[in-house]
C-alpha cells in the first residue's frame, strides 16, 4: 500500500511521524532566518544584491516620492520584522500579512523592469530574475505556515486524516 519494502516500514513511518511533527516549525523557522538574514544585509549598502533593484522599484511604485533613502532601510526593517516574528513564532497573522505584501512588491519588477529580469522574456531569467523567481517557494511556505495559524497541524496517518474530517469536515 506504501511501496515501501515490508522491513522498512516501520522505520518510514517514524520518519513521516517526525515530519509530519517537526515540518512546519522548521518551515517556519527557516522562512525567518531568509527574512532575517535578507532583511539584515539591506541595513548595509552593498551587501544585498537586491538592493538596487529594490530600491528602483519603490521608487517607481510611490512615483518617485519615496527614494533608497528612505525606502532601502524600511524594506530592510520589514524583512527583519517579519523574520523575527516567524523564527520566534508570534503574531503570525500579522507577519504573514506583512509577508503577503512585501512579496507583491518583490514580484512587481516582473512586470516593471522586465528587461532586467529576464535575458529572453519570459523563459530565461537573469540572476536578479532567479531571486525573483525563487520567491513562489517562500511564497508557498508561508501559505503552509498560515494554514496551521489556528493550530492545525500535518498528520502523518491518512486514518487520522479521515476522523478528524469527519468530526470537523474542513469549510468550503
Amino acid at each position: 500500500m506504501t511501496g515501501v519494502p515490508r522491513p522498512l516500514e516501520g522505520i518510514d513511518a517514524r520518519a513521516t511521524h517526525w515530519m509530519a511533527r517537526h515540518g512546519v516549525p522548521l518551515l517556519r523557522v527557516s522562512l525567518g532566518v531568509i527574512f532575517l538574514w535578507f532583511g539584515a544585509l539591506k541595513f548595509f549598502p552593498g551587501l544585498s544584491p537586491a538592493h538596487d533593484l529594490a530600491a528602483r522599484t519603490i521608487e517607481t511604485l510611490s512615483g518617485g516620492i519615496v527614494g533608497p533613502g528612505v525606502s532601502v532601510p524600511v524594506l530592510a526593517a520589514w524583512e527583519s520584522l517579519i523574520g523575527v516574528g516567524l523564527i520566534l513564532g508570534v503574531f503570525l497573522r500579522a507577519v504573514l500579512l506583512l509577508l503577503a505584501v512585501q512579496m507583491l512588491g518583490t514580484l512587481t519588477p516582473l512586470v516593471l523592469f522586465p528587461a532586467e529580469i529576464f535575458t529572453r522574456i519570459p523563459y530565461a531569467p537573469t540572476l536578479e530574475g532567479q531571486y525573483i523567481i525563487k520567491n513562489a517557494v517562500l511564497i508557498s511556505a508561508a501559505i503552509v505556515i498560515g494554514a496551521t495559524v489556528r493550530g492545525g497541524g500535518l498528520v502523518s496517518e491518512p486514518e487520522a486524516l479521515e476522523i478528524a474530517e469527519r468530526v470537523s469536515p474542513p469549510p468550503d
